[in-house]
C-alpha cells in the first residue's frame, strides 16, 4: 500500500491514480458480481494482455483494493475479489454506469 507522502495531494489524482486505468476500472466492475479466477477475467476483457493484467491485479492487491486467495487443491486455485477498501467503489463505479448509460440513450 502507498504511503500518504508517495500520493498527490488532490483527492480526485489520487483517486486516478489508484484506480485510473481502463483495465483496472473493468477489473473492478467485474469483480463487483462476484469472485473471478485469472483465466475468467482475461477471457471475459477482450483485448487485455496477460501482462498487463498480471501487472493490474498485483497493483490493485498492493493498494489493498482487492485480495487474492489462494486455495490450496492440484492445481493450485486463485481467486480475486474485492477487499472491503474495493467494495467502497461500489457507488463511484454505479455512479459511472449509470452516467454512461444516460450518455448512450441522450445520443439519438
Amino acid at each position: 500500500m502507498k504511503k500518504k507522502e508517495e500520493l498527490p495531494d488532490c483527492p480526485v489524482a489520487t483517486t486516478v491514480s489508484l484506480i485510473g486505468s481502463k483495465w483496472k476500472l473493468l477489473i473492478m466492475r467485474n469483480l463487483l458480481v462476484r469472485p473471478w479466477r485469472f483465466n475468467e477475467l482475461k477471457k471475459n476483457l477482450e483485448g487485455i494482455s496477460q501482462k498487463v493484467l498480471t501487472d493490474s491485479l498485483r497493483s490493485m492487491e498492493e493498494d489493498g483494493i482487492i485480495t487474492r486467495t489462494v486455495f490450496p487443491e492440484v492445481p493450485p486455485r486463485v481467486e480475486y475479489a474485492l477487499s472491503e477498501l474495493g467494495e467502497s467503489m461500489r457507488p463511484i463505479i454505479k455512479s459511472m454506469e449509470t452516467w454512461g448509460m444516460e450518455y448512450k440513450q441522450n445520443l439519438n
